[in-house]
């Protein structure tokens, strides 16, 4: 059963995503990441998993983010959708 509070992603509406990428991504790239907040753990592991977390424009932004790190070269591990608008 459907309740009228739940939330439908669009793909034009803003929505707050975790990325987890393989590597280390220092923080200084947050602006060309769309603002995203940019966290780095295991590092001293061995085994380093960037973080970015942030609220997207809308899922056109996404891609933007997600080509980026393509562009990097570096591995997407996962991609959540937190909330959406």
């Amino acid at each position: 059963m459907m309740h009228q509070h739940e939330q439908f992603l669009r793909l034009h509406t803003p929505a707050t995503y975790c990325l987890r990428l393989q590597g280390v991504l220092d923080k200084s790239w947050s602006e060309q990441m769309s603002g995203m907040t940019i966290s780095v753990t295991g590092a001293e592991e061995g085994a380093p998993v960037t973080t970015l977390t942030g609220r997207l424009v809308d899922q056109a932004a996404l891609l933007g983010v997600l080509n980026s790190v393509y562009n990097l070269g570096m591995p997407l591990l996962s991609v959540e959708c937190l909330d959406a608008e």
